[in-house]
């Protein structure tokens, strides 16, 4: 009896994000009240309050499902024992493009963090969140290219914290566009040519040096 009532709690946890999902992509989050998600999900709002806090914390959930796997091999990725730190960079940007293109719960939670978020309140804890999440795929991203640096693959010159800017604004930016305008560009054929094209670039600008040593080329 216990475990038959524990896989139904996780079946109607995976109901209500299913139907969160489905109704944030529709209506947007802001637009959306948890009321609307219960009445998706076919669940009382005291079944949402029993598995999540508050609408903020259904958000975080619904994102992770995608987020996890994908955290997960950044975090893979930022060891100092990958032999290959640049090459199995661009794999997992050319993996998490693939995912945003062809997977469709990912592409749904991916549309709904890029377009379907209405950020009004700078205190808003979807916010916050959000936040949180930049600032620790920066962090990985430093990681992998120190990595990278350690092992020769790029000059020890390169001013880290501007290459992870460049390569960041570069992916997001890819992100951004695709689903803004998915008919503009293959964002996994066209998508991995750029992602190359700024790895080299990381191996070969002047600009992205440290500063000092800029000026020394320059002088």
């Amino acid at each position: 009896m216990a475990r038959s009532t524990k896989e139904e709690a996780l079946e109607t946890r995976a109901r209500i994000l299913d139907a969160a999902e489905q109704v944030f992509h529709e209506r947007g989050v802001s637009q959306t009240s948890l009321a609307d998600v219960a009445k998706a999900a076919d669940v009382t709002r005291g079944a949402i309050y029993w598995h999540f806090k508050n609408k903020s914390d259904l958000f975080d959930a619904m994102c992770e499902r995608v987020r996890l796997p994908m955290e997960a091999v950044l975090e893979e990725n930022a060891s100092p024992q990958v032999a290959d730190p640049l090459g199995q960079f661009l794999r997992s940007g050319i993996y998490v493009l693939t995912m945003a293109a062809t997977d469709e719960r990912c592409r749904r939670v991916f549309d709904i963090i890029f377009n379907k978020c209405e950020f009004a309140d700078a205190h808003d804890p979807i916010l916050i969140r959000q936040r949180e999440c930049h600032v620790d795929g920066m962090l990985r991203l430093e990681q992998i290219l120190g990595n990278a640096v350690a092992r020769g693959q790029l000059p020890a010159t390169l001013d880290i914290r501007l290459a992870c800017l460049m390569a960041h604004a570069t992916f997001s930016g890819l992100l951004t566009d695709w689903f803004f305008s998915p008919e503009s560009f293959d964002l996994v054929v066209e998508g991995e040519r750029v992602l190359a094209a700024s790895l080299y670039a990381l191996k070969a600008a002047p600009s992205l040096q440290k500063v000092q040593e800029v000026k020394e080329v320059v002088s």
